[in-house]
């Protein structure tokens, strides 16, 4: 391969990526928003942090069709994990924890999940069939989660081509996990069941920053139906990368857009990197066939360790043992992220899968840092029969768990000799990320024979086709030709007010004010302190009404939907609009209290007295008329 190296992330150009050939993909959940969950009759709830009990579970493999099992299930089963669900009694049934059969499915979460395949531009299938999605990590109680694909081969425009939709599936969301330490991993239950869709693009974008790009505009597609949940955890990515060379690794549960960019570089920047490493041990002679470890128990061996866990694990009476990677040496210090070297993919399989995770959980004869001795390195090192060329890698803990440790220690660094091994990787918050579990396979899917499947007839079809809102770049475009502003234009082509908008628009009431009404409006009333729960389609028609029929003025608005705020506006309650001799006698009585000031200069004369005018008639006329009154009165006047 060729000599590539990184530059920084703000450096790297859109040739950069194409030399190493990147590509990305998404797969985006997003809550739908229903009262009850896919398929059961609970109540879809908000989350919570009380629960009325706790149930303990021991997750295990099971063989699918082809009697195989799945990579990612035996790995979880090797964590040995107690895991432990955390359940409120309104929100959670036997349903959720495998002791009664599912019910059919929620039809309105169907609906609403159907009219988004259609803003995908997807072709609906006309048969739903339940499948189920093995999850050993504990997440769903009953080991699976029960989805279906429900749309295929839709598309977004993106710049001047077509992102492709692969497929759609709906589906139950999983527990929320709040604590995982060492054997014990612990859930709430307050989203689980949830309904929830899935949207599966193709491999298309060809930079960090075209993958936020359509994440942005598949977040705005299912916005724009006004039917799915919003706020923490409602919707989530999982990003999809790959370089020339490498494989697919899924970032799984990204939960902002903005930190797409950064998380796919140190993506792409690991998978490149490791190539490298591979290339590297070439040179040394080390494949997957020829690679050589061995492992030994040290635990005797050093009484009063230097390194200070190591010397509490000695308090302790724990196991240390030391693997020694031959003609590994100094590949542990080999980068693979910003500030992450190989040593991370090692401590990450030990911590995930041997349940060691206090940190560090390792340490090893290329660290930099202050660990043992060197007297001490070289009595280990005496012991193990390692050579200068070799790595030596120490862990400690009980015996189970150190005896996993030693194994995928083993393993990890000999996959450093075949590449890029498939992963599910999670995203961190410094941009990089860590390992989670083994990319699952096609063996973890499998039908679901408790629920028949679901016809979906083209009448249906068709009724729901029928009330599709527009895609939102269309609205966008029309929303353009009106010269709705820059700032509200993206806001609105997705907000549950389009329509009232498009219908104020059609009452003849002013693009741009309509505009700002709905969406700046809301948003400063709840700056201002007001709650703004009551204000809705209805409190928006009726003003617009009012409006349209001049019963009312613009600046009008604003206090009334105040005052809609907390009780049903009535007509009487609505300020009479001026009439011409009002205006003029006002500014009139205005002008006596006005001359007592002394002002001398004219533009600081009229701005006063548009502002005593104004108090007085605010929300009665437009400021503008008052405006033309007094220029005309004081030219008279002087």
């Amino acid at each position: 391969m060729n000599d590539f190296i990184f530059k920084p992330f703000e450096k790297m150009t859109d040739e950069d990526y194409a030399r190493i050939g990147f590509k990305s993909g998404l797969e985006i959940h997003q809550q739908l928003l229903t009262d009850k969950k896919l398929f059961c009759r609970c109540p879809a709830r908000k989350y919570t942090k009380q629960y009325d009990a706790e149930i303990l579970r021991h997750m295990r493999p099971t063989l699918s069709e082809l009697g195989e099992y799945d990579g990612t299930a035996l790995m979880e089963f090797k964590t040995k994990k107690d895991i432990i669900y955390r359940i409120k009694r309104e929100s959670v049934c036997t349903y959720e924890m495998d002791d009664t059969p599912p019910f059919l499915i929620n039809e309105d979460a169907l609906d609403i999940a159907l009219q988004t395949g259609m803003l995908f531009n997807c072709k609906i299938v006309d048969e739903l069939h339940i499948a189920r999605k093995q999850y050993l990590d504990g997440s769903i109680p009953t080991g699976f989660q029960r989805t279906a694909i429900y749309a295929l081969d839709g598309f977004v425009p993106y710049k001047n081509r077509n992102v492709e939709i692969i497929q759609m599936s709906i589906e139950e969301d999983a527990c929320r996990e709040v604590s995982d330490v060492g054997h014990t991993r612990i859930y709430v239950t307050d989203r689980l069941g949830m309904p929830l869709i899935e949207t599966v693009t193709g491999p298309d974008m060809l930079t960090p920053n075209e993958a936020a790009d359509i994440a942005v505009i598949c977040s705005k597609v299912v916005r724009s139906t006004g039917k799915v949940r919003r706020g923490i955890g409602a919707a989530r990515e999982d990003v999809n990368v790959s370089v020339k060379g490498g494989t697919r690794i899924e970032i799984k549960g990204v939960p902002r857009i903005p930190d797409i960019p950064l998380l796919t570089y140190n993506e792409a920047m690991r998978q490149w990197n490791l190539l490298r490493l591979r290339e590297e041990l070439k040179k040394r002679g080390i494949t997957a066939d020829s690679f050589k470890a061995d492992s030994f128990d040290i635990t005797t061996l050093i009484k009063i360790p230097h390194y200070t866990p190591l010397r509490e694990a000695v308090e302790e009476g724990l196991k240390i043992k030391c693997v020694v990677l031959r003609g590994f040496k100094d590949l542990l210090h080999w980068q693979t992220q910003t500030d992450t070297y190989f040593s991370r993919e090692i401590s990450d399989r030990v911590r995930v899968i041997a349940c060691l995770t206090k940190i560090p959980n390792i340490i090893h004869s290329d660290s930099k840092g202050d660990t043992l001795t060197s007297f001490e390195w070289q009595k280990i090192k005496k012991a193990s029969g390692s050579s200068d060329k070799d790595t030596m890698v120490i862990v400690w803990g009980d015996e189970r768990d150190t005896e996993t440790a030693v194994k995928e220690i083993i393993i990890r660094a000999r996959e450093a000799a075949i590449g890029v091994p498939s992963e599910t990787r999670q995203a961190l918050s410094d941009g990089t990320n860590g390992f989670e579990r083994i990319l699952p396979g096609a063996d973890r899917m499998y039908p679901d024979t408790d629920l028949p499947p679901h016809e979906i007839t083209e009448e249906r079809i068709q009724a729901l086709r029928s009330s599709l809102p527009a895609q939102f770049w269309m609205r966008e475009e029309k929303y353009k030709k009106l010269k709705v502003p820059a700032d509200v234009l993206s806001e609105l082509s997705i907000s549950k007010f389009a329509a009232m908008f498009e219908d104020a628009v059609e009452k003849n009431i002013d693009p741009v004010f309509a505009s700002v009404v709905l969406i700046h409006y809301p948003k400063r009333l709840k700056k201002e302190g007001v709650d703004i729960s009551k204000i809705n389609d209805d409190t928006f028609k009726q003003l617009f009404n009012f409006l349209a029929e001049e019963k009312i003025i613009k600046e009008a608005v604003y206090p009334l939907l105040i005052i809609s705020s907390s009780r049903q506006l009535t007509e009487k309650e609505l300020p009479q609009i001026c009439t011409s001799e009002e205006i003029k006698r006002t500014i009139s009585e205005s002008i006596s209290k006005f001359n007592s000031l002394n002002i001398s200069v004219t533009e600081k004369k009229k701005n006063v007295l548009m502002g005593i005018v104004m108090k007085r008639l605010r929300g009665r006329v437009e400021g503008k008329i008052v405006a033309a009154n007094i220029n005309h009165i004081l030219e008279e006047v002087e």
